[in-house]
């Protein structure tokens, strides 16, 4: 199948909302869009029509989106379109929706740093002792260094 892929740019309009689902994280923000040009008449650059986006993330883009942006940030949005529409209190209503692959700041706008995000923590596991496999458990003597031996290499993790 087909999909429409677009790419966007325009200003983060609404601050992102982040919510954790069944399906994992998702987060959604409206985009903003103005067409810019040159008014040659008034001899300035003028302000055209503004198209809005909603645009939504999921998984770590979502989480990702909800930690980078704020209102007013210039972006790029890169994803599938989806125009919906339907009638709400007997009006019909439009919208066009990006359900993001990419999202990143505009640096023709300014810079921004990257930072890597973090891996989701998970409950430390209670460090086990690597058996021994070149004595056999009979031993003895493995028995008796065992105690010095998980000493000394606990000494060297911390």
């Amino acid at each position: 199948m087909n999909e429409t892929m677009v790419c966007a740019v325009g200003r983060v309009a609404t601050q992102p909302v982040y919510r954790e689902m069944a399906s994992g994280p998702s987060a959604r923000f409206r985009l903003a869009a103005t067409a810019r040009y040159w008014d040659r008449e008034k001899n300035t650059w003028t302000d055209g029509h503004t198209n809005f986006f909603t645009v939504w993330a999921n998984r770590q883009l979502a989480t990702n989106t909800a930690a980078s942006l704020t209102v007013g940030e210039p972006v790029i949005v890169q994803g599938r379109l989806k125009v919906r529409t339907d009638v709400r209190e007997g009006q019909s209503w439009t919208s066009a929706d990006i359900d993001a692959v990419a999202i990143g700041h505009d640096l023709a706008w300014g810079t921004s740093a990257f930072r890597r995000g973090g891996k989701p923590e998970t409950a430390a596991s209670p460090a086990s002792q690597e058996p021994n496999w070149e004595t056999s458990p009979d031993d003895s003597a493995a028995r008796s260094d065992a105690p010095a031996q998980q000493h000394a290499e606990s000494a060297v993790l911390t």
